[in-house]
């Protein structure tokens, strides 16, 4: 009997340490957000699985001593005691700081490695967003090699993407992949309508990406990707303020119960009595995030991000003010107004593990109403002006349907998708009576009923596009898309046309066939080679085609793009470079031109050439130190251009500096875990003032200092930017009224503190 007691006990011991289940979940280190597809193995057993679409993995273990090892692309790998690793419900990993392989969607809606990607693209990752801690927008954009975000204050921007500095509609700006505004409804400050506070990372493509998204992607596109639900409790409160009366408070909180996850993040930025006068501005941005894995094969994203923004106005400076370093305003009461609301619902399914669809449903909201500066003509040989307070809105309702579809031939890849948005706009301006003093500041003007603009555009905009991927050889990869778009402007001008109350109601189309050809070669070691060829398009904005104008007369622009590149990991892995060489053609060029009177008007230039070169290095020679530079040299030269009579071919486009750099170092003292200290240094060399060529601008140098310590939960920094308080123009532009200079920011010290709850499960 003794005996049976002994085998039975032996029998259940051996079930038992077979019987055993390893199981957790795996998240980013910073994000807390699951990550899928995770490597998860056991060294000595030789046995592993991969993480579901909740980052969760699970397998049988036998008892002993055995060693977890968890990998993923773009992250680094970690190797935990088995033993360790059943009593951890969830395994962070870190980013590399310095890896070349980062998962991007970007290039095809899809997530996929950036050396599988034939274009130029670049990642602004979480950690580099946590630890900039940005005020802007541009002081983490213009980190990126070819990027230029001009700073207009306050959140207001214009962008230069393998473009002169300018305000044309050829930069498609994203969230999620989805448009933040309407086609044919540009707006250069489009930017002021992101949650800064509620995003997970930027994807940058340089180049023309009109072939999957359409028009605009001309310089480039830039995607904003917003965070996810955490899988752990967590909530943040974050306060900061400047020595220039800048207040902001950046708030989130976020969790996963079962299937379900939400995330709600946003902030509220304050100005008040600035450097400059008439320069006060807030910001109320907030996002809804929830994700719904229903089951292993469909998951139901919706996000919600509403914005509410209102800043005084503030133009450029003559000469005399700007060197005299007098900020006092010419303006008293010009004033810019956003409300915006976006709403995106995304339902994937995953058929099998060859075949992937997703379907988004999307509506846009975004009203516009200012008193602009820009718009003020002076009445000569009085003290007397006129300007306009006007409202730009529309209403957009949309689906965009892609599927992907996967062949055992040659790792071929077949992404099908079609997109329909419908945007009804409206403008109406109103003519105001504008007085001003001996000195030529505007102190006050007198409403009207006199209506100057108002009508309405039914914008629609319908496409289909495909992209096909394969590998003809070993280590390449080809792949080639094409995408058609049409675009119908049903214009009802409500007013008698004229020259100023614009055209007569009618109805327009816009046709367009956009290609991409490129291909990667994979050289083995982290190293590889790109090149492509693609064709970005640009149809008139509404204004553009419509307002100021008897018959409309603007055409669409084309711009053919050659580029090629490559990337390589030098020092063991420690070190990172990618380069990009291209070279771009316009023909039928919108082109941003400041009239006689100040005023600006767009023309088919005819013919414009951009050729440059584009590099980012990355580097970490040891562990706690980490080096960056970043940059790009371009020309952009006009081949066929007249303007006001006067033809100025073959000369250099205004507003187009020829370097552009932004170099970075970062300590992280090993003996002081939790501390940083960075140097940043921005360089934007010289350019032209203006089409002819006979000013210019010397550009500037700009040295920022970043400073920051965490312990457990809590976090504070010190920023300063501008550290030497130099004098400079963020754009510097001359007509013959004179020049005009937009102010930089002076020095100013930002200093912050931060805490962040997480829970755990």
């Amino acid at each position: 009997m003794k005996q049976i007691y002994i085998l039975l006990i032996a029998c259940l011991a051996m079930r038992a340490s077979y019987a055993q289940e390893l199981a957790g979940r795996v998240a980013d280190a910073r994000t807390r957000e699951a990550l899928p597809g995770v490597s998860v193995n056991l060294i000595a057993a030789g046995k592993g699985c991969t993480c579901n679409a909740q980052g969760r993995y699970s397998f049988a273990v036998t008892a002993g001593d055995d060693t977890l090892k968890i990998s993923y692309v773009g992250y680094i790998t970690r190797k935990i005691a088995a033993s360790a690793a059943a009593q951890m419900p969830v395994i962070y990993l870190e980013a590399s700081s310095t890896n070349l392989n980062e998962v991007i969607v970007s290039s095809s809606r899809e997530k996929q490695r950036r050396t599988e990607a034939p274009i130029a693209i670049s990642t602004i990752s979480p950690q580099t967003l946590q630890e900039t801690k940005a005020t802007t927008l541009d002081k983490v954009l213009n980190k990126v090699s070819g990027v230029y975000m001009v700073d207009l204050g306050n959140e207001q921007h214009t962008m230069a993407i393998r473009q002169p500095i300018g305000y044309k509609s050829l930069f498609l700006y994203l969230e999620d992949g989805i448009p933040i505004r309407t086609v044919g409804d540009f707006n250069h400050n489009a930017l002021i309508e992101v949650n800064m506070a509620a995003l997970r990372n930027i994807e940058v493509i340089r180049g023309p990406a009109s072939s999957l998204y359409g028009s605009e992607a001309v310089g480039g596109a830039v995607n904003f990707i917003t965070a996810a639900p955490t899988l752990v409790p967590t909530a943040k409160i974050q306060l900061e303020a400047s020595n220039r009366g800048y207040k902001r408070t950046d708030f989130s909180v976020s969790d996963t119960k079962g299937k379900a996850g939400f995330y709600v993040g946003g902030y509220y930025a304050d100005q008040r009595n600035g450097y400059m006068d008439h320069s006060d501005f807030h910001k109320l941005a907030v996002t809804a995030r929830t994700d719904v894995q229903l089951n292993e094969r469909n998951k139901w994203t919706t996000t919600a991000t509403l914005v509410n923004y209102k800043t005084d106005q503030t133009g450029g400076l003559d000469s005399a003010h700007f060197y005299a370093k007098d900020y006092t305003n010419f303006q008293t009461f010009s004033y810019r107004e956003v409300k915006a609301l976006r709403i995106r619902s995304t339902l994937d399914h995953t058929w099998n593990a060859s075949n992937h669809t997703s379907i988004t449903a999307f509506f846009r909201h975004s009203t516009i109403g200012q008193n602009p500066f820009y718009a003020i003509r002076d009445i000569r040989n009085t003290l007397k002006a006129r300007g306009e307070i006007n409202s730009d809105a529309f209403y957009s309702y949309g689906v965009i349907a892609q599927h992907k579809k996967d062949f055992d031939w040659k790792q071929a890849s077949l992404i099908a998708g079609i997109s329909a948005d419908y945007s009804p706009a409206t403008y109406h301006a109103n003519y105001i009576d504008i007085t001003k003093n001996a000195a030529g500041y505007y102190t006050g003007y007198q409403a009207s009923d006199s209506l100057l603009t108002n009508y309405r555009v039914g914008l629609l905009n319908t496409a289909v596009y495909t992209q096909f991927a394969f590998a003809p050889v070993e280590n390449m990869r080809v792949v080639a898309a094409l995408r058609y778009d049409r675009m119908d402007y049903n214009f009802d001008n409500y007013l008698p046309p004229s020259a100023f109350t614009g055209a007569p109601s009618e109805r327009n189309n816009f046709n367009a066939l956009t290609p991409k050809l490129g291909l990667t070669y994979n050289l083995q070691h982290n190293r590889g080679l790109y090149a492509n060829y693609s064709r970005g398009f640009a149809p008139p904005n509404i204004s553009e085609l419509y307002r100021g104008v008897k018959v409309p007369v603007l055409k669409s622009a084309t711009y053919d793009n050659y580029e090629a590149g490559g990337w390589f990991a030098f020092a063991r892995q420690k070190g990172y470079v990618d380069v990009s060489i291209y070279q771009m053609k316009g023909t039928n060029e919108i082109v941003s031109v400041r009239d006689a009177d100040g005023s600006y008007s767009n023309q088919n230039a005819g013919a414009t050439t951009h050729r440059g070169v584009e590099w980012n290095v990355r580097y970490t020679p040891v562990k706690s130190l980490f080096l960056r530079t970043s940059g790009t040299y371009a020309r952009h030269i006009f081949d066929a251009y007249t303007e006001n009579g006067k033809t100025y071919d073959h000369n250099e486009m205004n507003g187009a500096p020829k370097w552009i750099t932004n170099t970075e170092m970062t300590w992280k003292p090993v003996f002081l875990k939790g501390f940083r200290i960075g140097g940043e240094w921005q360089h934007v060399s010289g350019y032209y003032m203006d089409a002819a060529n006979t000013a210019w601008y010397k550009g500037y140098d700009l040295f920022n200092i970043r400073a920051g310590y965490q312990w457990k939960g809590f976090e504070c920094w010190l920023n300063c930017m501008n550290v030497g308080d130099q004098l400079y123009a963020t754009t510097a532009e001359k007509s013959a009224y004179g020049k005009s200079y937009r102010v930089g920011p002076r020095q100013t010290f930002n200093f912050g503190v931060a805490y962040t709850f997480v829970g755990k499960k």
